[in-house]
């Protein structure tokens, strides 16, 4: 296996049909094909697309579980009862913690929050968590992005007279938790249309539900919309239907921003306030808060989210940025060790497998990540501890992890996930058999195949028809990412007039092309590889954007992969 160069496979778009054609006539020719290509073919069904209105039916009380979860929230408002917001260590979890802490504030609720240590409690909810709050004179506990799987600590809740309501995104298992109320579009039965909520969607809903009544007089939900933003898209929610106007509408109050600690996040990150995009949360902003969670405590993010106070704001956002710029070492570190791991006893393996006591617990996920991104393999990597491992999975197309893991249930203490990525807890006396099974499982479905990742392109397009316009066209698609990507296009027969190696390790490409009528500037992130034998003509796929450098704007063209020309 060529580490560096797996080829992909390119894929041009089916050719707009002639009805979609003349309907969507009154569109740019470049954006008719990419409308299209995503699925909106009348000029109706792409109008509602690019305008990102609200969708119907998306009323709160649609949500099964709802009327009962706001009756008894509104009970506890009134009666000044103790709320504890239970949450998610991740990005997710953190800003749907935020959420609703700061909401209930708003209201002069009495209100808590709760995130569990990823490294001593794991996910979820656990019953020493619940012990603890119940001591501490909590008379509701309402979670967010979890809880769904939580049956017996449900029952414990119960057990110490605690109300509990849930609110997760998540798939439920056969049985759901006997809770007091249960908010999740998945659950069966559930009619809400939107299914792909994020957990910080789901917790505005609830005080979207809650501005009806007199408990929340003239108080805007809409006011926590840069939260929605920040969570969905870090959570890598797809950006299409009901999140895609929550996270438009989110990112035009982040560019406005009114909440101290994400004013500070952004400064860190060393972006701007009036252009942050879709890009910038899932590239920037998310990592930044997940890193709190990952290597030492996701309250460090929280308290930062809540912040009012200028300096402790930027103190917390500062500690955020150290921390992630530590999470990106331990990553690599960790990537290196794994790698070499991983091919030590079979260089051709079809799933790579990768255990270490010295491996970082959270950041094994981002490990394997990088590892299915380089190989275009499945990829196991895991923190082996006194007596359990605990792995995090991330797949391709052609094998569905969490299905493989089904067939490995027998050996596991705990396992979850979807089809391309999933967690497991397993004894260490069992490890060698599971890699072993899981191995083979992987050698029967993936077998002598040759692996390709595909590479898509929106259309075919000359450097000479890319102009600032096609750039406010492309505007109209944001928010881009998951879901609804941003555009790539193709042009084929490129001279490379000047080309070098650029960044920290040198892993980026940076040249100059030119089709004979116009040059443009590009970059190749993680493809200096191609450098020392670079070919003087070149297709590429690329992204059309404006590099921003000093205050200068200029166009250029994001290399997504190259190829000989022929």
């Amino acid at each position: 296996m060529t580490i560096n160069h797996i080829t992909k496979k390119w894929q041009f778009p089916t050719p707009i049909a002639p009805e979609a054609e003349q309907s969507l006539r009154g569109y740019p020719e470049i954006m008719r094909q990419i409308l299209f290509n995503r699925g909106y073919p009348t000029h109706e069904a792409a109008r509602q697309f690019l305008e990102a209105g609200p969708t119907p039916y998306t009323d709160p009380d649609n949500l099964s579980g709802m009327t009962a979860a706001l009756d008894r929230i509104r009970h506890a408002v009134r009666n000044q009862e103790k709320i504890a917001v239970y949450g998610d260590y991740d990005a997710d979890g953190v800003t749907a913690s935020a959420l609703l802490v700061s909401f209930f504030q708003t209201l002069s609720a009495e209100v808590i929050s709760y995130i569990p240590d990823r490294f001593e409690e794991g996910y979820g909810l656990n019953n020493a968590a619940l012990d603890q709050l119940k001591a501490g004179g909590v008379d509701l506990v309402i979670t967010v992005d979890c809880g769904i799987r939580s049956i017996e600590e449900v029952e414990h809740a119960r057990h110490l007279g605690l109300d509990l309501i849930i609110s997760d995104h998540h798939h439920p298992g056969e049985i759901l938790p006997n809770a007091l109320a249960i908010i999740d579009p998945k659950q069966t039965g559930d009619t809400y249309p939107e299914k792909e909520l994020a957990g910080v969607g789901i917790a505005y809903k609830i005080i979207q539900g809650l501005s009806k009544y007199p408990e929340a007089q003239g108080v805007d939900p809409d006011d926590w919309l840069d939260l929605v933003a920040l969570g969905t898209v870090a959570d890598l929610a797809p950006l299409v239907g009901e999140n895609r106007h929550l996270v438009r509408q989110g990112l035009h109050r982040m560019r406005r921003p009114h909440r101290q600690g994400l004013m500070s996040l952004i400064g860190v990150s060393g972006l701007r306030a009036a252009k942050i995009t879709a890009t910038d949360i899932g590239f920037g902003l998310g990592p930044r808060i997940n890193a709190a969670g990952r290597l030492e405590s996701a309250q460090i993010a929280l308290e930062l989210l809540l912040s009012t106070d200028v300096r402790r704001a930027a103190y917390l956002a500062q500690q955020l940025e150290l921390l992630n710029q530590k999470r990106q070492k331990i990553t690599r570190d960790i990537q290196i060790q794994a790698e070499e791991l991983a091919l030590a006893s079979d260089p051709d393996a079809n799933l790579l497998f990768a255990a270490h006591p010295e491996f970082n617990s959270g950041v094994v996920g981002l490990a394997a990540a990088r590892l299915t991104d380089r190989f275009y393999r499945p990829a196991v990597v895991g923190q082996t501890g006194p007596e359990f491992t605990r792995a995090s999975c991330r797949s391709i197309g052609e094998f569905h992890i969490t299905a493989a893991l089904d067939q490995c249930g027998d050996l596991l203490e705990y396992y979850g996930g979807h089809a391309a990525a999933a967690g497991f807890t397993v004894k260490n006396e069992n490890l060698p058999e599971l890699q072993d099974r899981l191995k083979m499982l992987a050698d029967e479905q993936l077998g002598e195949s040759e692996l390709q990742p595909t590479i898509s392109a929106d259309a075919e397009i000359a450097l000479i028809d890319l102009n600032p316009e096609v750039l406010e066209y492309l505007d109209w698609l944001q928010p881009t990412g998951y879901g609804n990507p941003q555009p790539i296009f193709a042009s084929r027969g490129l001279r490379v007039t000047n080309s070098r190696t650029v960044g920290k390790d040198q892993s980026h490409l940076k040249m100059t092309v030119s089709d004979g009528a116009i040059t443009f500037d590009a970059i190749a992130f993680r493809l200096g590889y191609w450098q020392s034998n670079l070919p003087p003509q070149v297709d590429l796929m690329y992204a059309f954007e404006v590099n921003e450098f000093r205050g200068r704007e200029t166009l250029q063209l994001n290399v997504k992969d190259i190829r000989k020309a022929k």
